[in-house]
Protein backbone atom coordinates (compact mmCIF):
# COMPACT_ATOMS: atom_id res chain seq x y z
CA UNK A 1 0.00 0.00 0.00
CA UNK A 2 1.39 3.09 -1.09
CA UNK A 3 1.45 6.16 0.74
CA UNK A 4 -1.03 8.09 -1.69
CA UNK A 5 -3.21 5.07 -1.27
CA UNK A 6 -3.83 5.86 2.41
CA UNK A 7 -4.96 9.78 2.13
CA UNK A 8 -8.61 10.50 1.50
CA UNK A 9 -10.33 12.67 -0.22
CA UNK A 10 -9.76 16.67 0.12
CA UNK A 11 -10.66 17.73 3.68
CA UNK A 12 -11.28 14.05 4.77
CA UNK A 13 -8.87 12.16 7.75
CA UNK A 14 -6.85 8.84 7.20
CA UNK A 15 -7.26 7.28 10.53
CA UNK A 16 -5.93 4.50 12.13
CA UNK A 17 -7.49 2.10 14.83
CA UNK A 18 -5.65 -0.06 17.24
CA UNK A 19 -7.81 -2.41 19.23
CA UNK A 20 -10.82 -2.14 17.30
CA UNK A 21 -12.01 -5.59 18.02
CA UNK A 22 -12.06 -4.68 21.94
CA UNK A 23 -15.46 -2.37 22.81
CA UNK A 24 -14.13 1.06 22.79
CA UNK A 25 -12.40 0.49 19.53
CA UNK A 26 -15.39 -1.81 18.10
CA UNK A 27 -17.36 1.61 18.47
CA UNK A 28 -14.79 4.11 17.46
CA UNK A 29 -14.32 1.66 14.38
CA UNK A 30 -18.23 2.19 13.46
CA UNK A 31 -18.02 5.49 14.55
CA UNK A 32 -15.51 6.18 11.76
CA UNK A 33 -16.88 4.10 8.98
CA UNK A 34 -20.05 6.38 9.38
CA UNK A 35 -18.22 9.86 9.86
CA UNK A 36 -17.86 11.92 6.89
CA UNK A 37 -14.66 13.59 8.22
CA UNK A 38 -12.51 10.16 7.67
CA UNK A 39 -11.72 9.00 4.45
CA UNK A 40 -9.78 6.19 5.13
CA UNK A 41 -9.53 3.65 7.76
CA UNK A 42 -7.15 1.18 9.30
CA UNK A 43 -7.50 -1.15 11.57
CA UNK A 44 -4.55 -2.54 12.83
CA UNK A 45 -5.49 -5.67 15.67
CA UNK A 46 -4.72 -9.39 16.09
CA UNK A 47 -7.48 -10.55 15.06
CA UNK A 48 -10.06 -10.40 12.34
CA UNK A 49 -12.80 -7.69 12.33
CA UNK A 50 -15.28 -9.84 10.30
CA UNK A 51 -16.51 -7.22 7.90
CA UNK A 52 -15.71 -5.03 4.79
CA UNK A 53 -16.08 -1.27 4.00
CA UNK A 54 -14.76 0.96 0.92
CA UNK A 55 -13.20 3.25 3.56
CA UNK A 56 -11.57 0.09 5.40
CA UNK A 57 -8.18 -1.73 5.47
CA UNK A 58 -7.60 -3.96 7.79
CA UNK A 59 -3.97 -5.54 8.89
CA UNK A 60 -3.36 -8.41 11.48
CA UNK A 61 -0.56 -8.08 13.65
CA UNK A 62 0.44 -10.12 16.13
CA UNK A 63 3.31 -8.81 17.96
CA UNK A 64 3.06 -5.66 19.26
CA UNK A 65 6.27 -5.62 21.10
CA UNK A 66 7.55 -4.91 17.34
CA UNK A 67 5.89 -2.47 15.77
CA UNK A 68 8.70 -2.00 12.67
CA UNK A 69 6.86 -3.98 10.31
CA UNK A 70 4.32 -1.45 10.47
CA UNK A 71 6.59 1.37 9.36
CA UNK A 72 5.07 1.24 5.51
CA UNK A 73 1.19 0.54 6.74
CA UNK A 74 1.79 3.99 9.40
CA UNK A 75 2.97 5.90 6.64
CA UNK A 76 1.07 9.06 5.65
CA UNK A 77 -1.55 8.82 8.63
CA UNK A 78 -3.28 11.62 9.76
CA UNK A 79 -4.44 10.47 13.46
CA UNK A 80 -4.61 7.73 15.58
CA UNK A 81 -6.37 6.13 17.94
CA UNK A 82 -5.00 3.14 20.71
CA UNK A 83 -8.07 1.39 21.96
CA UNK A 84 -5.49 -1.69 22.97
CA UNK A 85 -5.69 -2.99 26.65
CA UNK A 86 -6.33 -5.47 29.23
CA UNK A 87 -8.61 -6.01 32.23
CA UNK A 88 -6.82 -5.80 35.82
CA UNK A 89 -7.21 -9.50 36.88
CA UNK A 90 -7.28 -10.70 33.49
CA UNK A 91 -3.66 -11.40 32.65
CA UNK A 92 -0.37 -11.40 35.10
CA UNK A 93 0.94 -7.94 36.28
CA UNK A 94 3.67 -8.71 34.28
CA UNK A 95 1.40 -8.82 30.80
CA UNK A 96 -0.46 -5.95 32.31
CA UNK A 97 2.32 -3.35 32.05
CA UNK A 98 3.67 -4.47 28.55
CA UNK A 99 0.11 -4.00 27.16
CA UNK A 100 -0.44 -0.87 28.96
CA UNK A 101 2.89 0.67 28.26
CA UNK A 102 5.69 -1.47 26.37
CA UNK A 103 2.54 -1.82 23.38
CA UNK A 104 1.57 1.78 23.59
CA UNK A 105 5.38 3.48 23.35
CA UNK A 106 5.92 0.44 20.93
CA UNK A 107 3.16 1.88 18.21
CA UNK A 108 4.20 5.27 19.30
CA UNK A 109 7.57 5.22 18.07
CA UNK A 110 6.95 3.79 14.60
CA UNK A 111 4.38 5.77 14.19
CA UNK A 112 6.16 9.06 14.99
CA UNK A 113 8.66 7.65 12.83
CA UNK A 114 6.42 7.47 9.98
CA UNK A 115 3.63 9.73 10.76
CA UNK A 116 5.23 12.76 12.52
CA UNK A 117 2.44 15.03 12.38
CA UNK A 118 -0.45 12.51 13.52
CA UNK A 119 -2.56 13.12 16.01
CA UNK A 120 -2.94 10.52 18.93
CA UNK A 121 -5.70 9.35 21.04
CA UNK A 122 -4.84 7.35 24.13
CA UNK A 123 -7.17 5.37 25.80
CA UNK A 124 -6.11 6.02 29.43
CA UNK A 125 -8.06 5.30 32.45
CA UNK A 126 -9.45 7.03 35.12
CA UNK A 127 -6.95 7.16 38.39
CA UNK A 128 -4.01 6.98 35.81
CA UNK A 129 -0.78 8.00 37.59
CA UNK A 130 1.93 9.93 35.83
CA UNK A 131 4.38 10.04 38.72
CA UNK A 132 4.34 6.60 39.73
CA UNK A 133 3.46 6.96 43.17
CA UNK A 134 -0.11 4.86 42.77
CA UNK A 135 -0.25 1.95 44.62
CA UNK A 136 -2.65 0.80 42.15
CA UNK A 137 -0.61 -1.33 38.98
CA UNK A 138 -2.97 -0.34 36.33
CA UNK A 139 -2.76 3.37 37.56
CA UNK A 140 0.92 3.51 37.44
CA UNK A 141 0.99 1.84 34.13
CA UNK A 142 -1.48 3.63 32.42
CA UNK A 143 0.16 7.28 33.74
CA UNK A 144 3.28 5.59 32.41
CA UNK A 145 2.07 5.16 28.98
CA UNK A 146 0.52 8.63 28.98
CA UNK A 147 3.66 10.71 30.29
CA UNK A 148 5.93 8.96 27.01
CA UNK A 149 3.00 9.98 24.53
CA UNK A 150 2.86 13.39 25.84
CA UNK A 151 6.96 13.17 25.33
CA UNK A 152 6.65 11.28 22.01
CA UNK A 153 7.00 15.07 20.05
CA UNK A 154 3.45 14.36 18.86
CA UNK A 155 1.92 17.89 17.67
CA UNK A 156 -1.35 16.97 19.59
CA UNK A 157 -1.90 14.17 21.77
CA UNK A 158 -5.52 13.45 23.64
CA UNK A 159 -5.58 11.24 26.65
CA UNK A 160 -9.12 10.28 27.79
CA UNK A 161 -9.58 9.15 31.46
CA UNK A 162 -12.92 7.33 31.49
CA UNK A 163 -14.46 6.17 35.12
CA UNK A 164 -16.67 3.61 34.33
CA UNK A 165 -17.39 2.29 30.79
CA UNK A 166 -20.99 1.57 30.23
CA UNK A 167 -20.94 -1.47 27.48
CA UNK A 168 -24.54 -0.63 26.01
CA UNK A 169 -24.56 -4.16 24.43
CA UNK A 170 -24.89 -7.62 26.28
CA UNK A 171 -21.32 -8.87 26.77
CA UNK A 172 -19.86 -11.57 29.23
CA UNK A 173 -18.18 -9.86 31.76
CA UNK A 174 -14.54 -9.53 32.71
CA UNK A 175 -15.36 -9.67 36.31
CA UNK A 176 -17.53 -9.80 39.29
CA UNK A 177 -17.05 -5.77 39.26
CA UNK A 178 -18.05 -5.40 36.00
CA UNK A 179 -21.40 -7.76 36.22
CA UNK A 180 -22.20 -5.54 39.19
CA UNK A 181 -21.46 -2.31 37.59
CA UNK A 182 -23.63 -3.12 35.06
CA UNK A 183 -26.65 -4.41 37.20
CA UNK A 184 -26.48 -1.08 39.13
CA UNK A 185 -25.74 1.07 35.68
CA UNK A 186 -29.25 2.52 36.05
CA UNK A 187 -28.81 3.77 39.55
CA UNK A 188 -24.97 4.36 39.55
CA UNK A 189 -25.77 6.98 36.54
CA UNK A 190 -28.35 8.76 38.15
CA UNK A 191 -26.28 9.36 41.29
CA UNK A 192 -22.92 9.95 40.56
CA UNK A 193 -23.21 10.85 36.59
CA UNK A 194 -19.58 11.94 36.10
CA UNK A 195 -18.08 8.36 36.95
CA UNK A 196 -19.76 6.72 34.20
CA UNK A 197 -19.65 7.36 30.10
CA UNK A 198 -21.22 5.18 27.24
CA UNK A 199 -19.01 2.94 25.43
CA UNK A 200 -20.23 4.56 22.11
CA UNK A 201 -19.74 8.23 23.51
CA UNK A 202 -16.20 7.65 24.95
CA UNK A 203 -15.51 6.04 21.67
CA UNK A 204 -17.28 8.96 19.30
CA UNK A 205 -15.24 11.87 21.56
CA UNK A 206 -12.10 9.91 20.67
CA UNK A 207 -12.57 9.61 17.12
CA UNK A 208 -13.72 13.40 16.67
CA UNK A 209 -11.13 14.73 18.89
CA UNK A 210 -8.51 13.89 16.03
CA UNK A 211 -10.34 14.22 12.94
CA UNK A 212 -12.12 16.96 14.09
CA UNK A 213 -10.32 19.10 16.48
CA UNK A 214 -12.47 18.72 18.89
CA UNK A 215 -9.40 18.02 21.54
CA UNK A 216 -7.82 21.23 20.83
CA UNK A 217 -10.74 23.31 22.75
CA UNK A 218 -9.00 21.22 26.04
CA UNK A 219 -6.88 18.93 27.14
CA UNK A 220 -4.63 17.22 26.55
CA UNK A 221 -6.29 15.36 29.26
CA UNK A 222 -9.90 14.48 29.33
CA UNK A 223 -11.34 13.21 32.86
CA UNK A 224 -14.97 11.24 32.55
CA UNK A 225 -16.57 14.74 33.27
CA UNK A 226 -14.71 16.48 30.09
CA UNK A 227 -15.73 13.15 28.10
CA UNK A 228 -19.01 13.61 28.88
CA UNK A 229 -18.81 17.54 27.62
CA UNK A 230 -17.81 16.79 24.55
CA UNK A 231 -19.82 13.27 23.72
CA UNK A 232 -22.86 15.53 24.68
CA UNK A 233 -22.07 18.46 22.20
CA UNK A 234 -21.90 15.73 19.14
CA UNK A 235 -24.62 15.27 16.82
CA UNK A 236 -23.50 13.77 13.70
CA UNK A 237 -25.73 14.84 10.79
CA UNK A 238 -24.94 11.43 9.43
CA UNK A 239 -27.03 9.77 12.61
Amino acid sequence: MTKTDQVGSAGQKSLVIVGATGMVGGYALRDALENPAVGRLTSIGRRKLGISHPKLTEVLHLDFANCSPLAEVLSGQEAALFCLGAYTGTVTDAELRMITVDYTIEFARVLRLSSPDAAFSFLSGSGADPTGRSRIPYARYKGEAEKALLAAGFPRVYIFRPAYIYPVEPRKEPNFSYRLLRTIYPAFRLLFPNQVIRADDLARSMVDAVVSGTGQRGGPVFENRDIRAIAGSLRPPWR
